[in-house]
């Protein structure tokens, strides 16, 4: 069979550790027989990123702005554990926060439902999206350890001035501080991809934040969201979705009772917390797309886990592991549908649905890996090592084509 020709080229983000290991397998049982493709590899190793004073995450970022498309390994965002085990020069920063920052994007993760495995959560019956805001807040914060008795404040310098000082806490003995920001321009691109996706997937807008508490910070996210969902209210119209604001204790509570088919736009900690608390539900991190989108179209899709350390180690002492990739699939073919619609290339999109297919109807067949048999009905007999599951895939993808 004649290889499928890519119009354009593709961003290949290759990872650490079990996923590197996976992300190798799937590119040559899965895509390189199959596709004629230019792959754009960069390698975004932590000892790489190490190497290069972490410049190689900006390349690839830079990348994806130029050709559109990337595709993302998971990767180590290191610890005080981690920089003594790999011997790095310093805790670089986490990749995906850096591509996010570069892009401006927003981050949509989205259960993939097979018929096997039914959510944890019994009213769940459709996909629950999140949409989660990828800039500031926690991941931008400064903090400081107070050690003694004194006073912290904000201090905003105007160009021009006057200089203004707002309280944060006079400590009367030691504790902890931190300062977080955002930006007008991100909070509103935000926005805007949550419902430009919402639209797309033809689903109903959730969003959520405390602005009962936070009366500016919280306040100012809620009113930047409320206008740009006031103009596009023709277009929520036309598609017959809604939007809705919920505090986020009061949306937290009502998305366990409700069967889904909704986007739950969260800000960037919640996004992290709630997309986990999501995956887990429906099954399994394992079982999540993920896809980084920016406000002028371009798309990174990365599996929404770790690099499963565990396992690795298991593999560098020779023993089989039995590793999900059902993610890092779907982060291949979840770049490769999009290269195929953003080029007019159906048969390059129809390569990628077909391998999704190949993948789930392995799952139905019963044919998974071992993370995945306690979470079916009925359970299958006995499960598959990491490579025997993509030889499976592989498999059946021939079949159907």
């Amino acid at each position: 069979m004649a290889k499928i020709q890519v119009k354009t080229p593709i961003v290949e983000m290759d990872g650490d550790e079990m996923t590197r290991i996976i992300w190798a397998m799937i590119k040559e049982k899965l895509i390189l027989p199959f596709l004629e493709v230019d792959l754009k590899y960069y390698d975004l190793s932590v000892q790489k990123r190490d190497e290069t004073d972490d410049k190689i995450t900006f390349e690839s970022a830079n990348a994806i702005k130029q050709y559109g498309v990337g595709v993302k390994c998971a990767t180590i965002t290191p610890d005080a554990e981690r920089i003594a085990e790999y011997k790095l020069k310093k805790a670089w920063p986490s990749p995906n926060g850096t591509i996010r920052s570069v892009l401006d994007g927003t981050v949509f993760r989205k259960p993939i439902l097979v018929k096997n495995i039914s959510p944890a959560v019994r009213n769940w019956k459709k996909p629950i999206m999140i949409g989660r805001h990828a800039y500031g807040d926690l991941y931008r914060s400064v903090e400081m350890v107070v050690d003694k008795p004194g006073k912290v404040e904000f201090v905003y310098t105007p160009e021009g001035g006057p200089e203004s000082r707002l309280l944060v806490h006079q400590f009367k003995g030691p504790g902890v501080v931190m300062g977080i920001h955002n930006l007008e321009k991100s909070i509103r691109s935000f926005a805007k991809s949550c419902i430009n996706y919402a639209l797309g997937e033809n689903v109903d807008v959730w969003f959520s934040m405390k602005d009962t508490i936070s009366k500016k910070y919280h306040a100012y996210f809620k009113d930047i969201f409320a206008k740009e969902v006031a103009a596009r209210q023709a277009d929520f119209d036309k598609a017959g979705i809604k939007y809705r604001y919920l505090l986020i204790d009061d949306a937290a509570a009502q998305v366990m009772k409700h069967e889904g088919n909704i986007l739950w736009a969260l800000s960037n900690y919640d996004g992290d917390v709630f997309s986990d608390v999501v995956a887990a539900g429906f099954g399994s991190l394992g079982m999540m797309t993920s896809v980084l989108v920016s406000p002028d179209g371009k798309y990174e899709y990365e599996a929404a886990h770790g690099t499963v350390r565990r396992h690795y180690y298991e593999h560098l002492k020779g023993n089989p592991t039995s590793t999900n990739s059902v993610a890092s699939i779907f982060a291949w073919t979840g770049g490769i549908k999009k290269r195929g619609e953003l080029d007019g290339t159906p048969d390059v999109t129809r390569f990628g649905e077909n391998i999704e297919k190949a993948v789930i109807g392995c799952i139905e067949a019963g044919i998974v890996t071992k993370d995945l048999v306690p979470l079916m009905d009925p359970k299958p007999a006995n499960f598959q090592t990491t490579e025997g599951f993509i030889d499976a895939v592989a498999a059946r993808f021939k079949s159907i084509i």
